[in-house]
């Protein structure tokens, strides 16, 4: 059975009493060790060298109600016991020099004595684990059928878990804090919602920067601004919302735009400028596409992050800025650390809490979700109802899951697209003439831009003059090789994919082999085409 262990501060009020009536009067340190049910094998008394004396009556007392009872003084040097620093200080000190032994022994901390300011650093000392404890609140209230002056007594758990009302509460206040950064919209996707979840802890509980990664148009400007309106809610921050796309940023005017500028830094400077990072204080500033900073703004944003100050350009003083950084790309940063294009600091203050968001093709059971979202999105925007009959809303789907469903924009294309057939529905109800037209429609936008992207990567990988010493027919079937390639984690993961059909039929060897030498042909390597 564990021991009960007590920690306390001597009440120089409460606890204090004339020399012969002390026996009349309700002690809270005293009564502690009165407490039927609730017997205390050890007390650590804690109090300044001006209640010694006070310190020692109080014991001698306790070892009369109580001889079991071991009373450990401890004396602080606290001077002023409203100073609400000076006071979590001292205690601070004591709670990480004490030596706690959870496993034999049960702790319960009185905050029946001691200034409130007292009670209010014990309360932050347990409930931040520092003190692996419960609550004790005495009180001079008799319980029934009980005459003596040891009054009663009550025990305040911190772990809200066990109390199924809270508990029940504060489920339900997570709900909607993930409900609220997923714009309400029921998404199906296991890991989503999981990542989700994982960012709704990490808005309410740090300040640190957060990178959101993932393809152009995957939802990271607007998770980015659900993030910013949950801190707000919470009162964690009172600034505006800053956002800024980096691609979009040039030489000296991304400088200027984001440090700001005094009157006459530059040619064309006649007014001085304050800034993006000054202009997001005390709230939250989101550069997207970070990855397109250069060398010269990544450090001075990475100074900017650490020590809240920043040169604007022009300056010889540093300008004050608190806020919080999110962050956005679509690239792999530390891909860019290693061809020397992002600072490696920088990277590792930001990749504390990296969040990848998925391409809408992988969350294919969450574009129903999405469609209902977008439609209600267009009502409101435009003021008009628009819906699907039920044959139309069938046929749609069936195309936006379906594996040539490229969704190469993501949400973006699903957006114009819902609303284009909202626009041309007849009366504001979609049937299934408007749903073939746009079928059509994105098709053969996913086909030029299937072109263009086999294109652009053989140009990449061979160059202009070896692309053009290569017959047609092997173009085509390279490039959709190499885009097979980088969507793979390994050449194993891509041969599987390219030789499907023909391992079926077990004509096929090693599939990663058999991949290793078609690329060989054209002096390429697995490796060569994921570094890019």
């Amino acid at each position: 059975m564990k021991r009960r262990v007590a920690i306390g501060i001597l009440g120089t009020t409460l606890d204090a009493s004339g020399r012969d009536d002390r026996w009349k009067k309700w002690r809270p340190t005293v009564a502690l060790c009165q407490q039927p049910g609730l017997f205390i094998d050890r007390l650590e008394l804690i109090h300044d060298l001006r209640s010694q004396r006070l310190a020692a009556q109080i014991i001698a007392d306790i070892e009369q109600v109580s001889p079991a009872t071991e009373v450990r003084s401890h004396i602080i040097g606290m001077k002023d016991p409203w100073d609400f620093s000076e006071v979590y200080t001292e205690l601070r000190d004591f709670a990480r020099a004490y030596v706690f032994d959870p496993e034999k022994e049960d702790y319960l901390v009185n905050i029946t004595t001691g200034t409130h300011v007292a009670q209010i650093c014990w309360f932050l000392l347990t409930e931040a684990h520092f003190i692996p404890a419960r609550l004790l609140q005495l009180s001079p209230r008799k319980p029934e059928g009980n005459g003596e002056v040891s009054g009663g007594h009550s025990i305040i758990d911190l772990d809200l878990s066990r109390y199924d009302a809270i508990a029940t509460r504060f489920a339900a206040e997570r709900d909607e804090a993930t409900s609220f950064l997923k714009s309400g919209i029921a998404t199906r996707n296991p890991a989503f919602n999981q990542m989700i979840d994982q960012i709704e802890k990490v808005t309410i509980r740090s300040r640190a920067p957060v990178l959101l990664t993932g393809p152009t148009g995957a939802g990271k400007s607007q998770l980015a601004r659900r993030i910013y309106e949950l801190k707000k809610a919470q009162r964690q921050v009172s600034g505006a919302f800053i956002e800024v796309n980096c691609a979009t940023l040039r030489g000296d005017q991304a400088m200027s735009t984001l440090f700001g500028h005094v009157k006459g830094a530059f040619t064309g400077a006649q007014n001085e400028r304050a800034g993006l990072m000054k202009s997001a204080n005390k709230g939250v500033l989101f550069l997207d596409e970070i990855g397109e900073l250069g060398l010269d703004e990544q450090a001075m944003c990475l100074r900017a992050i650490e020590e809240k100050r920043f040169l604007p350009v022009g300056a010889d003083q540093d300008v004050m800025s608190d806020f919080q950084l999110l962050a956005g790309t679509n690239r792999d940063l530390s891909i860019g650390v290693k061809e020397g294009k992002f600072r490696e600091d920088l990277f590792a203050r930001l990749n504390l809490w990296t969040f990848q968001l998925p391409a809408l093709r992988d969350r294919k059971e969450d574009i129903e979700p999405n469609l209902d979202f977008e439609l209600r999105r267009f009502s409101e925007r435009e003021g008009q109802n628009a819906t699907f009959n039920k044959e139309a809303r069938e046929l749609y789907l069936r195309f936006a899951i379906a594996p040539e469903a490229m969704w190469r924009a993501n949400f973006r294309d699903l957006s114009a697209s819902v609303t284009r057939m909202a626009t041309l529905a007849p009366l504001g109800r979609i049937n299934e003439e408007t749903v073939r037209d746009e079928i059509d429609r994105l098709t053969a936008l996913w086909r030029v831009g299937d072109a263009d992207d086999r294109d652009a990567i053989l140009q990449e990988l061979l160059g202009p003059e070896r692309q053009s010493r290569i017959d047609m027919f092997d173009r085509a079937q390279l490039a959709t090789v190499l885009e097979v390639c980088r969507d793979s984690n390994s050449i194993s993961a891509a041969g599987r994919k390219l030789f499907a059909v023909s391992r079926l039929q077990k004509t096929s060897g090693n599939d990663a082999d058999r991949l290793r030498k078609y690329l060989m042909r054209f002096d390429l390597s697995f490796e060569d085409i994921a570094r890019r």
